[in-house]
Parts: C-alpha cells; sequence; structure tokens
C-alpha cells in the first residue's frame, strides 16, 4: 500500500459535484475553502493485499453478527446505552432475519504486513457511500482507465435490493432522513439509496423523520398522506429511536413496520460489540483488546462514547499524555476502553480503510484520512486504485437524473 501524490484534475470541484457530492468541501471559521474530496493523492493496493482485506471484512462481520446474537439473548442491554425493554423487539428482528443492506468497517491498516485491527463497526448509519461507490469510480475512469478499483458497491447494492424484494412487505417502500438541506451528508446518502432500491425496481417514496405519523387505531406508522408504512429505510440512529416516544411504538408492536436497516444492528454500530468481540475472540488477530468497565492493564488506550460518531469525545491515553477530541454530544451513555493502536503514517497523512458489507459480502473500499490522531469531521476522503484490467463500463450516473 502506497500514498501516491497526484494532480487534481481541472474543474474537479463541479465535477464531483455533478456526481452527488455536493458537500466536496468545507469552510473553516475564516472562510478559508477546504477540500473534502482531496485528489492530490490517491492510495495504491496490490491484489493480495485487496484479497486480505476482503477476507478480514466478510470475517469480521460473520462474528460481530454472531456476536449480536450473543448479547441480545444473554447480554446487558443496558451496557450498551440501550432500554432493557427494547430486548424482544431486537430480537424479533434478529431471528426474523429482517432484511440489511450495507455498513461500514473502520480498519487500521498500512499494508506494512501486520494484520488490519478493527477500530470500529459503522453498521446502523454508515455515511461516506456516494464518493466509495460513485465519486472516486468516475475519478478513476477519467484518471486510470487502465487500472481497477477494489469497488462493486453500486452493483451489490441494487442487485440487494433485489435479492430482498421478495421479503419486503409491499412493493411500495419510504426512504427517511432527518430534516437538513440538499446538500447535506443523510440527505444525499438516502436519496442515493433510495435510487438504487428504484433501479431494483422497487416503488420508493420519500419523506423525513419528523413527518412520520402513527395511527393509533390502525397501530401502524403513516406518511403525510395517511398511507400505511410498510417497510422503510431510515437513516437515523437506533438507539436513539429506541429511546424516543417514536421508538415507543416499535416495542409495543414489534411487526407494526419491517425497517432497514433493521434494529438488531444497534448492537454493531456500538461501541461496546468491541468489548463483546474481545470477549468472544480473544487473541483474534484482527481485535484490539476492549474492556466495558475500566482500561485495566493496559498503558495505551482508547475511551471511546458507546454511541460516539466522526471522534466526538475520544480520548487518547499513553505514557507520552493525553489527546482529548472536543465533546459536542456523546459520554453520558457510557464508554468502551480499546487498545491504542496508532494509524499508518505516510509523512503526516494518517488514514483510516472504510471497508465496506453489502448484503454481508464484502463490497469495497473507502480511505479517509487525517492529519492528527483521530478521524473526524475534518478527515478528507482519497481515491485509491489495485492493479488489475480496466473496468467495465456501467451507468452509475443514472441516479442522478429527475423524475
Amino acid at each position: 500500500m502506497r500514498r501516491i501524490p497526484s494532480t487534481p484534475r481541472p474543474g474537479w470541484k463541479p465535477l464531483v459535484e455533478s456526481q452527488g457530492l455536493l458537500y466536496a468541501t468545507w469552510e473553516e471559521d475564516d472562510g478559508t475553502e477546504v477540500p473534502y474530496w482531496h485528489e492530490e493523492a490517491y492510495y495504491e493496493l496490490t491484489l493480495d493485499e485487496v484479497d486480505r482485506l476482503e477476507d478480514v471484512t466478510e470475517e469480521l462481520h460473520a462474528m460481530s453478527v454472531a456476536a449480536a446474537r450473543h448479547v441480545i439473548r444473554h447480554g446487558d442491554l443496558t451496557a450498551f446505552g440501550l432500554p432493557e425493554e427494547a430486548r424482544d423487539y431486537l430480537r424479533v428482528t434478529l431471528d426474523e432475519e429482517h432484511p440489511s443492506i450495507y455498513g461500514r468497517f473502520d480498519l487500521a491498516w498500512g499494508g506494512d504486513g501486520r494484520e488490519a485491527k478493527l477500530l470500529e463497526y459503522n453498521a446502523d448509519t454508515p455515511t461516506a457511500l456516494i464518493e466509495a461507490s460513485l465519486v472516486q469510480w468516475y475519478w478513476l475512469r477519467d484518471r486510470f482507465p487502465e487500472r481497477d478499483q477494489w469497488n462493486s458497491l453500486h452493483e451489490r447494492l441494487v442487485r440487494a435490493w433485489g435479492r430482498i424484494r421478495p421479503y419486503l412487505r409491499s412493493e411500495t417502500m419510504h426512504f427517511a432522513h432527518v430534516e437538513g438541506t440538499e446538500d447535506e451528508e443523510e440527505w444525499l446518502t438516502t436519496a442515493y439509496l433510495r435510487d438504487t432500491a428504484t433501479e431494483a425496481g422497487l416503488t420508493t417514496i420519500g419523506l423525513e423523520v419528523a413527518e412520520i405519523g402513527w395511527d393509533a387505531e390502525r397501530l401502524r406508522f403513516v406518511d403525510l398522506d395517511e398511507r400505511g408504512i410498510d417497510t422503510m429505510f431510515m437513516l437515523y440512529p437506533w438507539e436513539d429511536m429506541l429511546a424516543e416516544p417514536f421508538g415507543k411504538h416499535l416495542v409495543g408492536h414489534p411487526r407494526s413496520c419491517l425497517f432497514v436497516e433493521p434494529a438488531w444492528k444497534a448492537i454493531l454500530s456500538n461501541k461496546a460489540l468491541l468489548a463483546v468481540l474481545w470477549e468472544l475472540y480473544p487473541d483474534h488477530p484482527n481485535l484490539l483488546p476492549a474492556y466495558l468497565d475500566s482500561p485495566r492493564d493496559m498503558r495505551s488506550y482508547v475511551a471511546k462514547p458507546l454511541h460516539g460518531r466522526e471522534g466526538d469525545a475520544i480520548r487518547i491515553v499513553t505514557p507520552a499524555g493525553e489527546h482529548v477530541q472536543p465533546a459536542e454530544a456523546y459520554g453520558d451513555e457510557g464508554w468502551c476502553y480499546q487498545e491504542y493502536v496508532p494509524l499508518p503514517d505516510f509523512d503526516g497523512n494518517k488514514p483510516v480503510l472504510g471497508t465496506w458489507v453489502v448484503d454481508g459480502k464484502s463490497a469495497g473500499l473507502g480511505i479517509r484520512e487525517s492529519s492528527g490522531p483521530v478521524t473526524d469531521t475534518y478527515a478528507r476522503f482519497l481515491p485509491h486504485v489495485i492493479d488489475g484490467p480496466a473496468p467495465d463500463t456501467d451507468t452509475r450516473l443514472a441516479w442522478l437524473d429527475e423524475d
């Protein structure tokens, strides 16, 4: 694995925006525009490295699903910051195999001969999808048409919707996101996933989470037109939903609506999963020691809030001192203490590998890097290439067409 300097394409910003990445830059307090999509460099991996990462990703996914079964049947949900009364609902969604579409592992690995280490599993509301699936693919076609990329995300998403289609409760599926502007990541991620479902033949309806209602007589969720919602994708954290009045309806009526992603993935997206995995698979080469009660005897560790996102409130403790990320909204729900492993360092650039899972299978790679020890909201996304034949022509930009 290498980081290689590169010259950005002329007019790269409007180009990637036309491909759906409307958050390609962000502004500092002084108004300076900083690229989030960063093509001044790219990463190169070998086929052997990609094969190894594919195997690791699928093994970690299988282990994580087994860990979720263990927690839901025998574990303490309050240790995950989840309400105990939600256990039966989580069990229903897991035992009845409510469909799951996608997730993203974050791995520390630099291709240096060491084993990749699991940092977390973004299994409930993962973003950075458009840049991983579409934008870096078209960068590859422009810059290196003779090269390949670990990226079958779009095709696998369409195929996954098609596979689960017979198991959905109707041919119409609602796609909900948190209220926001149309250039925000959550809205765009939901819109992209909705379009892959439409491509698979589903009829889709978009709405905001705040527009979802509950019909007390029919005991079901409804949209603004009072249509019953049978199946819904919702980009909203399950740990928040289960703590709100909205979620109470699901606990009381667990089969009122089929959700994608299902509620049992609240276990996988929780940092407490790291401690359960270490308990079930001690000394596994792709895991780091992790505990919920304290750091125990670890001299270097990371304290992670159980529901934290984007590096919020993370504290790194080493014999040399501490690094503390600003705390915005997390920490009261509890902490996981994981052994600290420094991220790979490529001349001051520290990447995290986001390896994607679609329908239970590894599907691609997105790389974010930072200048500091924590991958946070200021991280940048870099494309990658691998050795291999030129990719076939596809139609990934079809999702941008308006009806």
